[in-house]
C-alpha cells in the first residue's frame, strides 16, 4: 500500500502564483500610487490579528510563508464581502495591520490582481474589483466562496460544472487506452476501498481527488485537462453530500469501478453514463441539474 498512498498524495492542484520577479517591485504601481480620498476606507477588524505572527504559527497557505497568509486573508475578506467592490487598499495600511514588510504586501496585492480581485493604477490607487472581474474558476477564489456566505451558490455551480465536464472527460478518456493511467485509476479505487473500510474519510478523499483530476488529464483535451485544477478544488471544498463523491459508500465506490472497467474495454458510451449516475448518486443533486433522460 506505500506506492499507492504516495501516488495518492500527488494530487493535482494548478494555480498560478503570481509572484514578481527580482527586478519587477519597484516597477509595479503600488508604491507610486496615491488616493485621492480616504472616503470608505476598509476596516480591518474581522482581520485575523495573528497574522502578523505567521512564524510562530503552523505553517500555512500552500506553504508560502508571509506572503501566502497575507493573499488568503485578504482573499477572504474580499470574496466574504468585508471589503467591497471600489474600496481602497492602502498597502502602507496593509502592511502596518498585518505587521509586514512593503514587499510581503505588493507581492500579495499582485497575486490578488492577477486574480481579478483588485486593481492597480497611478494615482488612483489599489482597488477592490467587482465579483464580474473575479476570476471564478481560480482554485483560490473557489475555496473561498465555498467557505464564506457565498457557498450555497458556489457548491451549486461547481455541481453543474462538474456535471457537465466530467461525463465528457469519461467518455473521451475512454478512447486513449493508456494502461499506466488506468492501473492508477484502478489503484485508486482500491484505496478509496480500504479506506472506507478502515473509516478514512480524508484518505479516501484524496484518493477521490486524484481519481477524476486524472480521468480528466487522460481525455486527451488540453482544455478539459485545464479544468482539472477546478475538479480538485471541488473536491476539496464540497462541504455536503452534493455528489456521489462527497460520502464514502458502496454505492460510488461501485460507479468507480465501472468507470475503470468501462475504460478498460474502452467503452466511451459505458464510463459517461457511469460518471452520470455517480455525480447523481444523491437525491440532493436532482435540484442542481437533472438525472440523464432514459431514451
Amino acid at each position: 500500500m506505500s506506492t499507492l498512498a504516495h501516488t495518492m498524495m500527488t494530487a493535482a492542484r494548478s494555480a498560478d502564483s503570481g509572484l514578481a520577479g527580482p527586478g519587477d517591485l519597484d516597477r509595479y504601481p503600488y508604491a507610486e500610487a496615491t488616493v485621492p480620498d480616504r472616503v470608505g476606507t476598509p476596516s480591518w477588524e474581522g482581520a485575523d490579528p495573528e497574522l502578523g505572527r505567521v512564524g510562530r504559527r503552523a505553517a500555512g497557505s500552500r506553504g508560502r510563508g508571509l506572503h501566502g497568509q497575507l493573499v488568503q486573508q485578504l482573499g477572504q475578506m474580499i470574496v466574504s464581502g468585508d471589503l467591497g467592490a471600489d474600496r481602497p487598499l492602502v498597502p502602507e495600511e496593509i502592511g502596518q495591520r498585518f505587521e509586514v514588510s512593503r514587499t510581503v504586501v505588493r507581492e500579495s496585492l499582485r497575486v490578488l490582481e492577477a486574480k481579478g480581485l483588485v486593481s492597480a493604477r497611478p494615482n488612483v490607487g489599489t482597488r477592490v474589483r467587482p465579483v464580474s472581474d473575479w476570476n471564478l474558476l481560480d482554485p483560490d477564489i473557489i475555496e473561498w466562496r465555498a467557505f464564506g456566505p457565498q457557498r450555497d451558490d458556489q457548491r451549486r455551480e461547481l455541481s453543474e460544472l462538474r456535471w457537465t465536464i466530467e461525463p465528457l472527460a469519461a467518455r473521451l478518456a475512454a478512447g486513449h487506452g493508456r494502461e499506466d493511467a488506468q492501473q492508477r485509476l484502478s489503484d485508486m479505487v482500491e484505496i478509496m476501498s480500504h479506506a472506507m473500510g478502515q473509516g478514512d474519510a480524508l484518505t479516501f478523499s484524496r484518493a477521490d481527488t486524484e481519481f477524476h483530476t486524472l480521468l480528466i488529464q487522460i481525455a486527451g483535451n488540453r482544455m478539459l485537462e485545464h479544468l482539472s485544477g477546478i475538479v480538485s478544488a471541488a473536491l476539496q471544498v464540497s462541504g455536503g453530500p452534493v455528489t456521489g463523491c462527497d460520502r464514502p459508500n458502496d454505492v460510488s465506490l461501485a460507479q468507480h469501478a465501472r468507470i475503470v472497467d468501462a475504460l478498460g474495454t474502452g467503452d466511451g458510451a459505458a464510463a459517461e453514463t457511469a460518471m452520470r449516475q455517480l455525480l447523481t448518486v444523491h437525491p440532493e443533486v436532482e435540484r442542481v441539474v437533472p438525472a440523464p433522460r432514459e431514451h
